[in-house]
């Protein structure tokens, strides 16, 4: 019997192929779950659900009532509730003093406001049906510095401060509140860069374990805290090989590794 056997489970963020969401919708799916995938994009989240035989949801995280409607669809269609996902994300690049208003906003929206709805619907939920669990995306830069990711940095340890809340408070009605942090993972998403000559050694060095992290590690770690064997609330998983062990490396040393490839590759 699979580990999620019987469970019903709501990923939020699954529209991107092959991205965070995805991986984690297919591994609660191979574990017994019927996956709820939802995001902004109709097309791939049908034939994700399709795939996995599970259903889709149009879900706009920035937007209380549809993340409202989002849990009521996975209750009606499927008459329980135990696990929710939050994947949605945006890695904004900007230099400090060049962030403006507008990127403030939009990621204030998508990384601080979205998430506090999502806990808000999820968690209370759960707490009327007897329990369940509650993930959402941190990232190991919290705790290991990337340059010119300042706006990205604090609405993450925001969300980070929003689950010790959440844990805290609804831990007594059998709600699990917790998040996961990875570093630079291997996915479409960062496909490109990870092709750049000299890139991907950069960062290596600064992972313990010898290795860029992968979506199937993240998913991996979600399903646990998924399950019935979890004991834990209130934490944040660091899925990232130890890299908060070290840092990410800086702008300069990015940049001088990129160049030396870019020799190296012509030569």
């Amino acid at each position: 019997m699979g580990r999620l056997a019987g469970k019903v489970a709501v990923v939020l963020g699954a529209a991107g192929q092959d991205n965070m969401g995805q991986v984690m919708a297919r591994r609660f799916a191979e574990e017994g779950a019927t996956v709820v995938v939802a995001g902004r994009r109709s097309e791939p989240l049908e034939a994700l659900a399709a795939e996995i035989g599970g259903s889709a949801a149009l879900c706009d995280i920035t937007d209380k009532a549809q993340v409202d409607a989002l849990a009521a669809t996975a209750l009606e269609r499927h008459g329980r509730l135990d696990v929710a996902v939050n994947c949605t994300g945006w890695g904004l690049l900007a230099k400090l003093l060049d962030t403006t208003e507008e990127q403030l906003d939009r990621i204030s929206a998508l990384q601080f406001k979205g998430p506090y709805f999502f806990l808000q619907t999820f968690v209370g939920r759960m707490a009327q049906l007897g329990g369940g669990s509650v993930i959402t995306l941190s990232s190991a830069s919290v705790h290991a510095v990337l340059h010119h990711h300042a706006a990205y940095i604090a609405t993450k340890a925001a969300g980070e401060a929003m689950v010790r809340c959440f844990a805290n408070e609804f831990g007594h009605r059998g709600v699990k509140v917790n998040a996961l942090a990875p570093g630079l993972t291997e996915s479409p998403m960062t496909a490109r860069e990870m092709s750049l000559p000299g890139l991907r050694e950069t960062f290596v060095k600064e992972y313990p374990l010898g290795r860029i992290g992968t979506g199937l590690d993240v998913a991996n770690a979600a399903l646990w805290l998924a399950s019935d064997e979890s004991f834990m609330t209130g934490e944040v998983l660091q899925v990232n090989g130890g890299l908060t062990l070290r840092r990410n490396p800086s702008p300069s040393e990015i940049n001088a590794a990129l160049k030396a490839g870019r020799t190296a590759a012509a030569g």
